[in-house]
Order: C-alpha cells, then structure tokens, then sequence
C-alpha cells in the first residue's frame, strides 16, 4: 500500500517540518497505532502519526493539525482499556512512546523528572537504585507508560497505602492545543500557587493537553513486604473479611482478591501451582518493616481465619511474595487467554465489596457468562473481567450485557464507574449517568475554554 494514501497540505508540512523518523504515513505501518486494549471501541485510520522525540516534534504536529482543523489523538504505550487512544478517521496521531528518557532523579528533594514514554516499572526501578520509590504501580507496569498512567490517573496494586498517580504529580509540562507549552505545578513540597492546573491536566485523557514531561514525588525506599495468602470458600465470604480488615485499621501496603476463574486462568498462563481448590484469593503485604510488619500480616491473618477462611499461608521469604504478586499482575493477561475480555474497571465503597462481589457472582449465572473477579480490594477498585466468544452472537451480547450491568450495580451500592481506567469512549455514557448534567456541562466549559477547536482527542470522555 505504501504512501498510496494522501494527506494533502498536511502531510506535506509535517514532512517539511518533521525529520523523517518523527512521520509515519504508511497504512500498514499506521494500523497498529488505531487501537487501545479496549473492545468495542471505534477506531479510524489516521491521516499521519508522528513518532515524536522530543517536545518540540509534538508542538509542530499540534500546530500544523489546529491550523488546518485537523482533530489530534495522543497516544502512549496504547494498553490503555477504554478506547481514549483510539485513532479518528483522518486524524493525526501523535504518539509518546519515543519520548521515553528518564531526565533527572534528585534524591535528597525526592522528585524524578521523566518523559511520558517511559515505562512505569522502568522508571520505579531506576528511582530503586537511588534508594528511593515511586509507588504507584499499575499491575501493567511492564508495558504501560507513565503519559498513560497520568492520562488515566492510574492506580496499582500499591494504592491502599500510596494513593494513585495524582497524589505524586508535582508539575507537568503540557503542549496545548494552540501549540503553546504550558508548565504548571513546583518541585518543591509544598505550594498553592494558582489554580491547580496540574491536578486539571491528570485524569483528562489527552483531551486538555498532551503531556511531554512531568516531575513527581519520590518516597524514602520502603521496607521488605510481608506477604500472606487466604483462600476462601466463597468470594462474599472474602469480601466480608476485607470488610472486617479495613474496619481494623490494620497498616497494609496490599490488599488484593483473585477468584477462582482468575485464579485458573494464571495457573495455565503462567505454568503456577496456586491453590484452585478455593473459590477466592486474598494477598495481603506490609510494608511496615521488621515485627512491625510481622504483626501486620498476623493480625490479617487472624482476621481472615475468624470471618472464614478455609487456610492462611504467609510467605517464607521474599521470593515467594514476589511470586504471589506476579500472579495478581498476570491475572489480566492471563484471563485473555481464555477468550475476548471486557475489563470492567468499578470502584465501590469497602463496605460494599461483599454485596458487588455476590452481586458480580449473581449477574454471571444469571447470564450464563464466565466473568473472572479480581481487584484491588483494599481501596474497592474491582476488575470484574468477562470472559467470551466473540464468534458467538449470543455469547458476545450477554457479555456486553453483563459488563453494562456491572458497572450498574457499582453505581447502586454508591460507587463509580472507573477508579483508574477512565472514561474514553467505552465508558462516556455511563459517566454522564454518574455524574448528572450540570457536571458534564462543566465538563464542556472547561474542554471548550483549553480547545475551543475541539482538536484535542474530540468525543472521548465527553461527547460532542
């Protein structure tokens, strides 16, 4: 197919403006940048992508593509789950995943300046080697950029304790959608200066802004996890001892679930031997340190035993934790080897998780489709993940059907649709439905204020 493709006036400025490996215009070359991870997302063929090295690659695109009305859709590592990096028709395409230098890591102001194509597991270990950590954690941390996990806000596995990716931004540098560079935020401690642009920026799917760099906040190096398992008989029973374990305030790092589908699932993966005679999983870690940790997960422990739990296992040594928590990463990919995956991304109030995981429970044999249950139990961001054959008519609309329901039922016991995936396209109705018109015409004000061209990844997050 070649250059068969023309992109008229534009194409030819951004080859005038752009060195050659910044500008793709192959189709063949250009079809694995039109989709994210998301199912049942549109996606067009853009017109060009540019393979930006450096910020001023993306000022020039965003420049050449406003002046002649030409929407832009930002891109990272593109494994996000919600069709917001999904390509347009025509548009151009601007994609991060070659800015991906880490710039600075100071360790005594405990921050790291970082371009967005970094990987977040790259960048959390080369902040390790300075004794220091970045704790938000993605369970896609091998393969998901830090732009990607700001975009989205993310979470991770670590958030119970940490928090998510917003609580660590410091500053950013944002190319707006005139091509202008805005830089918000401070690397000191503390400051309040302004309006908190940069708080604006993350969460807001490339539709504001695209971010070229960002400074976040480093922690002092925690201390060696302790790690524990319990199995359950039932998920609502391991859904009612992490009720009971919140409620104790126990310190813990982790708090995770698997069930029984996941579980299966990450044992044919990942060739493991965890236990498939229980119906639900708890890892728990602290990072307490010392007896201080110890007492942790004994007091979890203990907690799991008195509302149910069939055995608890803690961890003899680091290694085995590690490959407890290798399991939870895996559990995503691996329930994709058992067929087409909706991953639902709900979040609830803790003491609901045991009335959405019944409900979850509930919903799948009503339907008769296979949905694996995981999550980050701590902070009651669940991941139910329905699991399907998209060559079946009938299997394909009972999973939809069954992935609209769930985030329903997330909405019924007070929750919201997204903890950490965003909106993006898959989820843009229901994010009308949870926050109500007066908020999505905020929504509208402050996107038409930023982009008054509607340039900027348009129809994803909030339509028209």
């Amino acid at each position: 197919m070649g250059e068969a493709r023309s992109i008229g006036g534009v194409g030819e400025e951004l080859r005038r403006l752009l060195p050659p490996e910044a500008l793709v215009t192959d189709p063949d070359r250009m079809e694995s940048y039109r989709y994210d991870r998301a199912m049942f997302c549109p996606a067009g063929m853009p017109a060009a992508v540019v393979l930006a090295r450096e910020t001023a690659h993306v000022q020039i695109a965003v420049r050449v593509a406003a002046a002649a009305g030409v929407p832009i859709v930002p891109q990272g590592a593109r494994s996000g789950l919600s069709g917001a990096a999904n390509a347009l028709e025509g548009c151009i395409v601007i994609s991060l995943e070659k800015m991906d230098k880490i710039l600075e890591i100071e360790p005594v102001d405990r921050y790291v300046v970082t371009q967005p194509g970094v990987y977040n597991a790259v960048l959390s270990r080369a902040v390790a080697e300075q004794g220091l950590f970045y704790p938000p954690d993605p369970s896609s941390w091998e393969f998901c950029s830090i732009g990607g996990n700001l975009s989205t806000n993310s979470g991770g596995l670590c958030c119970v304790k940490y928090g998510v990716t917003t609580d660590y931004v410091l500053g950013l540098e944002v190319v707006l959608a005139d091509g202008r560079i805005l830089r918000t935020g401070r690397k000191t401690v503390k400051g309040v200066a302004g309006y908190d642009l940069a708080k604006l920026i993350v969460g807001s799917e490339g539709t504001l802004g695209i971010i070229t760099e960002a400074t976040l906040a480093l922690r002092p190096e925690a201390a060696r996890p302790r790690t524990m398992a319990a199995l359950f008989g039932s998920g609502v029973a391991a859904g009612e001892a992490i009720v009971e374990i919140i409620r104790s305030g126990v310190s813990l790092s982790l708090l995770e679930i698997m069930d029984r589908t996941t579980i299966a699932a990450v044992n044919s993966y990942k060739r493991m031997d965890l236990p498939t005679e229980a119906a639900a999983m708890l890892i728990a870690q602290s990072d307490a340190g010392g007896e201080a940790g110890a007492a942790d997960v004994a007091a979890v422990a203990k907690l799991c035993r008195d509302n149910g739990a069939i055995e608890c296992i803690e961890a003899d040594d680091p290694a085995e934790g590690e490959l407890l928590l290798e399991a939870r990463r895996a559990a995503l990919v691996a329930l994709d080897q058992l067929g087409t995956t909706m991953i639902d991304d709900v979040c609830v109030p803790r003491s609901r998780l045991a009335d959405f995981i019944g409900a979850v429970e509930a919903l799948a044999t009503e339907l008769d489709i296979t949905v694996g249950v995981l999550g980050h139990a701590g902070d009651g961001n669940m991941h139910p993940t329905v699991v399907f054959d998209p060559t079946d008519p009938g299997q394909a609309e009972r999973a939809q059907l069954a992935f609209d329901r769930i985030m329903e039922v997330g909405l019924e016991l007070g929750g919201t649709i997204t903890g950490e995936h965003g909106v993006g396209v898959l989820k843009r109705a229901w994010l009308a439905e949870e926050i109500g018109p007066v908020a999505i015409d905020v929504h509208r004000a402050i996107k038409t204020a930023l982009d008054p061209g509607n340039l900027l990844n348009p129809g994803k997050v909030v339509a028209g």
